[in-house]
């Protein structure tokens, strides 16, 4: 057996025990998110926690993977798809509620889909390194997303006007996650294609 054979990790570890949690919760936090046409604050409010564990859990399982060297062929593939898998749900369940436009879901899921897809083609002749601008991207939608899955416009009393508030401003942070969503495709396309001609050339 070669030395890479035994110093690969196996695919049996935490950070991908993660990701696939994340996978398993996509499903759950679309019912608890559509409940009630959305209209259901209970569920709102479960389906806000669901997509705030699959967040945290993201951010876990990369520093774990990273720090103790587990990174393996199953987490590189299953990792974006786990995240978009739950972004999308978000998207398209608060599109469905009537929170956010349906062009901005088409728009954005087009664009990290077709990212996401292009970098597992990829994945064995180039490595195209996360840059800033898709960090951000990824921190404004998770933000944005989050609070917008909130009951923010269905409860009332005194919660009615600070609701409103915060929902506007979650709509605001959609806007720029929006333009940052494309910025950062545009940048990974750029490179993409910059890489894969100096390996061609090479």
């Amino acid at each position: 057996m070669s030395e890479e054979a035994v110093a690969r990790p196996s695919n049996w570890n935490l950070p991908n025990a993660l990701t696939t949690l994340r996978i398993i919760l996509v499903p759950f936090f679309g019912v608890a998110l559509l409940m009630d046409g959305g209209d259901s604050i209970t569920w709102r409010c479960i389906a806000w926690a669901i997509f705030f564990v699959a967040m945290v859990t993201d951010k876990i399982d990369g520093d774990i993977a990273r720090a103790r060297n587990l990174v393996t062929d199953f987490g590189k593939i299953a990792d974006p798809i786990a995240d978009k898998a739950i972004t999308g749900m978000a998207f398209i369940g608060l599109s469905i509620v009537g929170d956010i436009w349906w062009w901005v879901t088409i728009l954005v899921l087009l664009r990290e889909w077709s990212v996401t897809l292009l970098r597992l083609s990829i994945m064995k002749d180039v490595v195209i390194a996360a840059a800033q601008s898709g960090k951000v991207k990824t921190m404004l939608q998770a933000l944005a997303l989050g609070g917008l899955c909130l009951p923010l416009m269905q409860v009332d009393g005194a919660l009615d006007v600070p609701g409103e508030v915060i929902y506007y401003l979650c709509q605001v942070l959609l806007g720029a996650a929006v333009v940052m969503t494309l910025w950062s495709g545009y940048e990974f396309f750029r490179d993409a294609w910059r890489q894969r001609t100096q390996a061609r050339s090479a």
